[in-house]
């Protein structure tokens, strides 16, 4: 890990990572790396230099957690302003229903990628990845409501949490 990246948020390296490896698909080492991690298990994820490159990084040894990760980052297509779910509770009726998000911030570590998954076509796959990839990192009772009260727009009852500060 440089210098430089230490004094990076995860949001940021992961931000980075995403721009610099999956982000525009423009060239056929990224889609080619995109599809692979969309559908690859846990040891395909890991055969892939770039997602060891991530967990170097970031600084993260749990392969599992990496390769979730990578998974839902290679699912991105756009990275926006707005928070996942910011954008769920867009609209009147909201992209995701009130019930379906109550499902998703419930989910499990091992059940939030499948989560989120489902729930990315409902905002065209486009997210804020900074803040995805450290809710995926850091995803615990702190994060989930942090997220319920993104996705109503209401100011989070405390300030500055180090796990979901993503810029």
């Amino acid at each position: 890990m440089s210098k430089h990246e230490k004094t990076k948020r995860p949001g940021q390296i992961i931000l980075g990572w995403w721009t610099r490896e999956l982000g525009s698909r423009k060239t056929g080492e990224q889609k080619a790396l995109s599809a692979r991690l969309r559908r690859g298990d846990d040891v395909t994820v890991l055969c892939h230099k770039p997602v060891h490159q991530l967990a170097q990084a970031l600084g993260l040894r749990d392969g599992t957690r990496i390769a979730r990760l990578a998974r839902v980052l290679a699912h991105v297509r756009e990275d926006a302003k707005a928070s996942l779910p910011r954008r769920l509770g867009v609209g009147d009726p909201p992209a995701l229903s009130p019930l379906r998000f109550e499902r998703l911030v419930q989910s499990s570590d091992e059940d939030v990628e499948t989560a989120i998954r489902r729930a990315l076509p409902t905002v065209r796959h486009s997210v804020n990845v900074a803040h995805l990839g450290a809710a995926i990192l850091f995803w615990n009772d702190r994060t989930r409501t942090n997220w319920c009260f993104d996705y109503y727009r209401a100011v989070a009852p405390w300030d500055n949490q180090p796990e979901d500060v993503s810029q």
